[in-house]
């Protein structure tokens, strides 16, 4: 007993100090990464960071995967970067004089189409050299103070259709690629956010930013078929590869909601804030999924973090904890070797 006693008393030292080395490492991790924020506060955000432009508001990932656009969407200079996210360089640089949100690849990466905020068009950018460069423009209507002001857009590259969802005339505008011509304009009734088309591009998911719902629109028959409740200012959306299952931002009650695309039904809806009661402010914003699609990150603008789901079971998923990241983070994609929050 007395030898035991011996050899747990030599041990809880070396214990000791080899949880202190561990402490101190992580310490002087965090105190590498630390950011100060204007306010005098500081933030330990995980993983390597880069800096872009004012308000980074949305990523585009072209189809191979090769090339990242980011869409700078603050108060001052506003500019569209196109980013190699193996090497992590920015590749290009333009100045947009308006934009918000929007920003899509062609299918073949040899154009980037831009939302452009209040002056009322749609940007195409050619990619020559991984450089961009202005094409031509599609023109919703007049500059302000005429309200249209695209936001999310969404393409049909093989119909040649665009699909533009508006935020001050609350609108969806459907466009035909080949002329530049509107082909209808169908009101929504409250600001829309952000489109996306289902796998076999019959279906375009809407969200309505101002109306709490997302609408469905049928690309065939040209028209909305349904209107799904959902939380408080619904805004990104993101569908699993399948298409069966539709995971909804609602930035105003700190919330996802997970919709059964099939049978239109909300599955069940994710609390992404820092803890159950906690009152409305996360600003969940952004959405990404894993590659193997068992987790599911969701950007917590106002809380500076990731809050990640294990979302493996569909209607049975379960918090994992979050990730802090940099200020105000808005845009999360995962589905490569690298997550990238912007």
């Amino acid at each position: 007993m007395k030898n035991f006693l011996q050899i747990v008393l030599f041990c809880i030292p070396s214990l000791m100090a080899v949880a202190q080395k561990q402490s101190t490492s992580v310490e002087n991790q965090l105190t590498k990464n630390r950011v100060r924020l204007p306010n005098g506060w500081h933030l330990s955000p995980a993983g390597r960071s880069f800096p872009l432009g004012d308000l980074p508001l949305n990523i585009a990932v072209s189809p191979s995967k090769k090339l990242i656009a980011v869409t700078n969407n603050g108060q001052s200079i506003q500019t569209i970067q196109l980013i190699d996210p193996a090497t992590e360089q920015i590749l290009s640089n333009v100045i947009i004089p308006k934009s918000w949100y929007g920003l899509k690849f062609s299918a073949d990466e040899k154009s980037l189409y831009a939302s452009g905020g209040n002056d009322n068009w749609i940007y195409q950018y050619a990619i020559n050299n991984k450089k961009l460069q202005v094409k031509d423009s599609i023109i919703l209507g007049k500059k302000w103070p005429e309200k249209i002001s695209p936001a999310g857009i969404e393409i049909d590259d093989a119909a040649k259709m665009l699909y533009v969802v508006t935020k001050e005339n609350n609108s969806l505008y459907v466009v035909d690629l080949a002329d530049k011509k509107i082909i209808e304009q169908l009101p929504l009734g409250n600001e829309g956010y952000a489109c996306l088309l289902s796998p076999d591009k019959t279906e375009l998911y809407i969200s309505v930013w101002g109306g709490d719902k997302v609408f469905v629109y049928n690309t065939k028959q040209r028209k909305f078929t349904d209107k799904i409740a959902v939380g408080d200012n619904p805004n990104e959306l993101l569908l699993n590869k399948k298409g069966t299952t539709l995971y909804v931002a609602n930035a105003n009650d700190n919330s996802v909601s997970v919709i059964d695309t099939k049978r239109r039904k909300v599955l069940e809806v994710l609390n992404a804030a820092l803890f159950p009661n906690a009152p409305e402010g996360s600003s969940s914003n952004g959405l990404a999924l894993s590659a193997d699609e068992k987790r599911l990150y969701v950007a917590n603008a106002d809380n500076n973090s990731l809050a990640v789901f294990d979302v493996s079971v569909a209607g049975k998923s379960r918090s994992k904890g979050f990730i802090p990241t940099g200020w105000y983070p808005t845009k999360h994609k995962s589905n490569w070797q690298k997550n990238i929050c912007f």
